[in-house]
């Protein structure tokens, strides 16, 4: 009987303790930033592709396509340029990724030709990605405006998130006749990052990014909705749904998959409407396979 008694002591005693360890814990927490507390995004997974057969493809075409962040309906791949709560834009997500996690590998670009022999074949090693994304030095003529003589400068600049307002997206379009529907998978993207090399500015290739690798990655973060904050919209949501706007940069063709601009000329006008031919040509591939 003592023996029981001193067993109820020793239970009540331990169950107070971690009583007041469990109420002390939940006081140390910080209050809830809101009126519920959202765990879904962080734990969503991207949704897995249909099966495709390569019996089922009638007809393919590759694409690649110039995303400009500036546009306001791309505005939310952007912005913001700095982490602000739960949110960040795409290129500080995908530097999450590739640096810190290591589950976004980057592969050499080559723009001069969209060939495949310059895609996805040459790995850049982890030291060559901080690199990428590291302080890049560079040399230019300038004026000195003492002596008015020409001479040579070591500019230094830091990678700075915000000056990806482009990326390359090199996409397949195909018609599978198993699920009679025309659809399209992102192989890849690039982010391009503005330089400023003295008073010139360019628009540089950094390297690609395998997308349904970063896919993982996408589609755990959350995207701002002017709308409805409530809409728990990913990344991975943005580029499946096609919520962005783009224009054609190239096609696959006989001539070694030249660009637009190669063919065309430099003027833009002529570039976007021939990017606008491309894409009613994809479109009536599709309706014109029904009749009505």
């Amino acid at each position: 009987m003592k023996n029981l008694f001193l067993k109820c002591i020793c239970f009540f005693v331990c169950f107070v303790v971690l009583k007041l360890n469990s109420y002390a814990q939940v006081l140390d927490a910080p209050p809830l930033n809101g009126v519920y507390e959202r765990k879904n995004t962080p734990t969503r997974k991207p949704i897995p592709y249909c099966n495709l057969r390569e019996a089922d493809v009638m007809w393919t075409k590759r694409v690649w396509r110039i995303v400009d962040m500036r546009q306001k309906i791309n505005h939310p791949l952007y912005y913001p340029t700095t982490p602000i709560g739960n949110y960040q834009n795409l290129m500080l997500n995908l530097m999450d990724g590739i640096l810190k996690e290591g589950s976004i590998t980057l592969y050499n670009i080559n723009v001069s030709a969209m060939s495949d022999d310059n895609e996805f074949n040459i790995r850049l090693s982890t030291e060559e990605a901080k690199e990428k994304f590291g302080t890049k030095y560079d040399t230019t003529v300038q004026e000195d405006i003492e002596t008015g003589q020409m001479v040579q400068k070591v500019l230094e600049e830091k990678f700075d998130p915000g000056t990806v307002k482009k990326f390359l997206i090199k996409e397949d379009w195909f018609f599978d006749r198993q699920r009679s529907v025309m659809d399209v998978r992102i192989i890849g993207i690039c982010p391009y990052s503005a330089r400023n090399l003295g008073d010139i500015e360019a628009d540089e290739p950094i390297a690609w990014i395998y997308f349904p690798q970063a896919r993982n990655i996408l589609a755990s973060k959350d995207v701002f909705n002017r709308a409805n904050t409530a809409e728990r919209r990913t990344f991975d949501d943005i580029f499946m749904k096609r919520m962005f706007d783009s224009y054609i940069f190239a096609t696959e063709n006989v001539y070694n998959d030249r660009t637009i601009a190669a063919y065309i000329g430099e003027d833009g006008i002529d570039q976007l409407l021939e990017s606008d031919k491309i894409k009613n040509d994809i479109f009536l591939i599709e309706h014109d396979l029904w009749e009505f």
